[in-house]
């Protein structure tokens, strides 16, 4: 059974799935930030299994998503794509007329088949390469 919940602040389920995704994966050492404090928060679940997790950043009529995670065996279940649908109908409820993203490179054809669009050139946030990306929600 899959379920969803939200949370205010940053839950330890969501900062486990980050720490084995983003700092032990993937090597990045600054995962955690500010941004978590006021960050929309959410985790998926499999059969009570915390197995993915994002956040919605809401800054000033500006709505941004992120840290979007799946532990790596169940990848390739579609949880990544559950994960950008549930951020993107709450950022709709709460007035998003545009959603953005910071995404890694390697992940840009995932955004891409969620509808998002490139833009900008290639940066580097730590080690890795980022796209900055964008969804019209309207």
């Amino acid at each position: 059974m899959i379920e969803t919940k939200f949370f205010d602040s940053l839950p330890a389920d969501s900062a486990s799935i980050r720490e084995e995704v983003f700092v032990k994966e993937q090597g990045f050492t600054d995962e955690f930030d500010s941004a978590d404090d006021t960050a929309l928060h959410l985790v998926v679940y499999l059969n009570g299994l915390p197995v993915a997790t994002g956040r919605l950043i809401i800054n000033d009529g500006t709505y941004a998503c992120g840290r979007i995670a799946v532990i790596r065996k169940y990848r390739n279940m579609k949880l990544g794509s559950l994960v950008m649908s549930e951020l993107e109908n709450v950022a709709k409820q709460r007035g998003a007329k545009l959603l953005s993203l910071s995404a890694q490179c390697a992940a840009q054809g995932f955004y891409e088949s969620c509808g998002y669009t490139a833009s900008g050139s290639v940066y580097l946030d730590q080690h890795c390469p980022h796209i900055h990306m964008e969804k019209s929600l309207c």
